[in-house]
C-alpha cells in the first residue's frame, strides 16, 4: 500500500475488528471507496488474526500501537519484473 489513511484508536474496550471497521466506515465515507488492507502494530494483533468483512489485516512494525494505517491494497495493481 503506496498511500492509505492513519487511524488512531487507543482504546481497551475495543476489539481490534470493531476498530477497523469503524476506520474502514469512515474511509469510504471520506474516499468513496472500500479499503482492503489494515496494516497494524504486530503488537495489536493476538495469536488469532481477527476476521473483518473484507479487509486484511497484516503486521507491520513501523506502525506504532494504537494506530492503523488503513487503505487498498495495490500490490495486485504493480507489475511484476
Amino acid at each position: 500500500m503506496q498511500a492509505g489513511m492513519m487511524w488512531f484508536d487507543n482504546s481497551k474496550d475495543t476489539s481490534l475488528a470493531s476498530k477497523v471497521k469503524t476506520a474502514a466506515a469512515y474511509y469510504h465515507k471520506k474516499y468513496g471507496k472500500s479499503p482492503d488492507l489494515c496494516m497494524v502494530n504486530p503488537e495489536m494483533l493476538s495469536e488469532k488474526t481477527p476476521k473483518t468483512d473484507k479487509i486484511v489485516i497484516r503486521p507491520y512494525s513501523p506502525i506504532l500501537p494504537g494506530h492503523l494505517w488503513i487503505g487498498i491494497d495495490d500490490s495486485r495493481f504493480r507489475k511484476k519484473i
